[in-house]
């Protein structure tokens, strides 16, 4: 081999390790950094606020009516706020209709995800502000053990342990539901060692005080968790608070998606970025291997593949038509099936090019605040 084969396949190896080490080496280097453990587990007396936003979860509301009435239930005392975002189905009327339950705050025109949670904050009265999503259901014991958490003096937030469900026999929803049990994995880890980076919206919690202020176009899952741990308070993650959601099943729905949350999270991290400079080591190290490497696997992906090429181009160029056409027929069935090994490579594949264009949307410019439910998702 020349020096210059030996050039790209030292970067078609680094490319594969930038893609893998997110997944594989960074879970290792957590289970060697030192554990610190809530220093105190009991019954708290403190007061809840649960927050929610719908837009269009006309189809999600029946199980989610049901599920806070269980909740009140068991915690009379619970505020319940919901925000709709101008629905154009039977959304608000379904929770309007549920006055005993829910206080609900009706937009008069879309205005975002972030901007709702910001009006439900302003009104809340709880100790400690629990945010969740429109389709998510919480297990019956969710809230009694998610603020136990907060008898530590040192935990400013706990986020929840997310399950997923339904999807069978998509390739979109499979790789979907590995992905998350990897993340959550991953956030049980960060959690053992300090602080977990950043929250989804499906189930987490702050103390009251520690929320911050922020403009509508940014993830406010993301802002309001890391405000946490900017404030020098623990942002840990409980196993024992459950909530559960439906698997986006269409490869369309789960595509755009992460367009779209890719292209906030850019505009989020952005903003963060002043205080994420100035985070412990340790957490700027965590914020770095699960979101920024991670972010960038479509460059990657691409430039493994082309140096590929060319080193195959160069040791063996008489296969080079033949894996080029090889993979061109993969990649066709796997587009056209939605079942089986090569559709979720595919779909994996698709993960990282809609996070990619999503980060380049945001990077020339494009805000996005709004956002629209996934048709395919199973709600229960």
């Amino acid at each position: 081999m020349t020096i210059v084969d030996i050039l790209l396949l030292a970067l078609l190896l680094g490319c594969v390790g930038a893609v893998a080490y997110p997944f594989a080496l960074y879970p290792v280097v957590l289970t060697l950094l030192p554990r610190r453990c809530v220093t105190s587990l009991q019954a708290d007396a403190r007061s809840a606020s649960l927050l929610f936003c719908a837009y269009n979860e006309g189809a999600a509301m029946p199980g989610k009516i049901a599920n806070l009435a269980m909740l009140k239930t068991r915690h009379p005392d619970l505020q319940v706020l919901a925000f709709d975002d101008r629905s154009n189905d039977d959304t608000a009327q379904l929770l309007d209709a549920r006055s005993d339950l829910l206080t609900l705050v009706s937009s008069e025109g879309r205005s975002g995800k972030a901007h709702g949670m910001k009006q439900l904050a302003a009104l809340a009265t709880g100790d400690v502000l629990i945010f969740t999503d429109a389709n998510v259901a919480l297990a019956p014991d969710a809230i009694d053990n998610l603020l136990a958490y907060y008898a530590d003096p040192q935990v400013g937030g706990v986020l929840g342990s997310l399950q997923y469900e339904g999807g069978e026999g998509s390739a979109t929803a499979a790789v979907g539901s590995l992905y998350w049990r990897i993340e959550e994995a991953l956030k049980d880890r960060e959690s053992a060692t300090g602080n977990v980076m950043g929250a989804d919206g499906s189930i987490f919690s702050i103390q009251r005080e520690l929320y911050p202020d922020f403009p509508d176009t940014v993830l406010d899952d993301l802002t309001v968790s890391m405000a946490v741990v900017f404030a020098g308070k623990r942002l840990i993650k409980a196993k024992d608070v459950i909530a559960i959601e439906g698997l986006v099943s269409a490869r369309g729905d789960e595509y755009r998606r992460k367009v779209r949350i890719a292209a906030r999270a850019w505009h989020t991290h952005r903003y963060l970025r002043p205080a994420l400079r100035r985070m412990a080591r340790v957490d700027r190290f965590k914020y770095t291997s699960r979101k920024i490497v991670r972010w960038f696997g479509g460059v990657f992906i691409a430039t493994g593949a082309l140096a590929a090429l060319a080193l195959l181009w160069r040791l063996w160029p008489d296969a080079l038509p033949f894996a080029v056409v090889g993979s061109a027929i993969l990649a066709l069935i796997g587009w056209r099936v939605r079942s089986g090994p090569i559709a979720s490579v595919v779909d994996i594949l698709l993960a990282y090019v809609a996070t990619l264009q999503g980060i380049v949307r945001a990077m020339r410019g494009q805000v996005v605040a709004t956002w629209s439910p996934a048709k395919s998702r199973q709600d229960g």
